[in-house]
């Protein structure tokens, strides 16, 4: 399609995990001359295939995708990688005169290539770093969210109690500037987007979304879950890795050590989905420019569903 005034086209698709973004994504492609970005922490992995849920090579219809199998999993990766990527990605996908659809689950990576955010990412402060990271290791993770509690709530309730890295990130940054970084990632949210774009959130009746997900859950372990979870695991992967704190594979450490059962396992899997989604939707909430989309009141016609979508966005009023 043709540019619409002096900012670049995006088209963003974003809502809760197991709620139908990849093939209405895959619709929007073949509608638009689109190419898809996946805005995925986990999918960036190669041999992570059933816990991430990608989308292989031979389901994506011809329609080019970025994004996905491009790191190792020994591989660290975190916001400001994703972001640069992305933005190669849109530029490489504009120069072949498509239009890119940003499509995914990752609210904070989906807002830091929207609204080209500045994290001010820098090295931090060793010293406290260190200070967290031995307590951390002393006397648990929950020591060190307590401590993030206290000194921002508000970044604390955005950030899972186990996502260590991010809780000290965050208190770093208190530390260094005497500033929360809820305050500081408040003021970059309410930046105007970088691009002309809508930002299309899917969603659908709580109790759906929750079954959707206990059965995808369900597939992933008929498809050999546990044993890409080995293989991963006879690589040299540990718990440390980036790329094993994902939900579906986190949670089978644990059963490998014979501390739960599978069953128990898979009860944690589906736990950790569901509240994981909850998050995904409070986090969309928050954004006002966000088209919200909800299935139910489509009567789950996927037809009447993508036909809104592309109304919506050709008569996007120009920025």
């Amino acid at each position: 399609m043709n540019d619409k005034g002096k900012k670049q086209p995006l088209l963003v698709l974003a809502g809760p995990t197991a709620v139908g973004k990849t093939e209405l994504s895959l619709r929007m492609a073949e509608e638009l001359n689109g190419a898809v970005i996946s805005a995925d922490s986990m999918q960036v992995y190669r041999q992570m295939d059933i816990g991430s849920a990608k989308i292989m090579p031979e389901e994506r219809r011809g329609i080019p995708h970025y994004l996905i199998d491009v790191l190792d999993p020994e591989e660290d990766f975190n916001v400001f990688r994703f972001q640069q990527m992305a933005g190669e990605a849109i530029a490489e996908i504009r120069e072949k005169g498509m239009l890119p659809i940003l499509t995914g689950g990752t609210g904070f990576y989906i807002q830091a290539v929207l609204k080209n955010i500045d994290f001010t990412e820098n090295e931090g402060h060793q010293e406290i770093r260190t200070q967290m990271e031995e307590l951390a290791q002393a006397k648990g993770p929950e020591a060190v969210y307590r401590e993030l509690q206290k000194l921002d709530p508000e970044a604390a309730a955005e950030i899972h109690p186990h996502n260590v890295k991010r809780v000290i990130r965050a208190i770093e940054y208190y530390q260094m500037t005497g500033k929360p970084i809820s305050a500081h990632n408040r003021e970059q949210r309410e930046r105007r987007s970088a691009y002309h774009s809508a930002l299309f959130v899917l969603t659908d009746e709580r109790q759906r979304l929750y079954e959707n997900i206990n059965r995808r859950v369900d597939l992933m372990m008929e498809n050999g879950l546990v044993e890409e979870v080995r293989r991963l695991v006879g690589r040299g992967l540990t718990e440390d890795n980036i790329s094993m704190k994902g939900i579906g594979y986190r949670e089978l450490f644990p059963y490998f050590r014979g501390e739960i059962s599978l069953e128990q396992a898979v009860e944690e899997i589906k736990k950790d989905t569901r509240h994981f989604a909850k998050r995904q939707i409070t986090w969309f909430k928050r954004e006002e420019d966000a088209i919200w989309v909800n299935k139910k009141d489509f009567g789950y016609d996927e037809e009447k569903i993508l036909a809104y979508l592309l109304k919506t966005w050709k008569e996007l009023p120009e920025d």
